[in-house]
């Protein structure tokens, strides 16, 4: 399971966070700054990867019932 968070602006995808990477990644260069200044933070890197937990682990049983 992988949690993934995206950002868009005008249709355009300029930042996401991935759980498998545990980081942001950038696709603009708005994107890039906002990714690294992120990425320097070890507790709100902490607290997205722990939103996998919250939400995603604790639904995905509901979800594969619902199927």
């Amino acid at each position: 399971i992988e949690y993934i968070r995206s950002q868009y602006y005008n249709k355009v995808e300029y930042v996401r966070f991935s759980s498998s990477l545990g980081k942001f990644v950038g696709f603009t260069q708005y994107g890039l700054k906002n990714a690294e200044q992120w990425n320097k933070d070890p507790s709100y890197l902490a607290a997205l990867n722990a939103q996998k937990e919250t939400y995603c682990l604790n639904n995905v049983g509901v979800e594969h019932q619902a199927i």
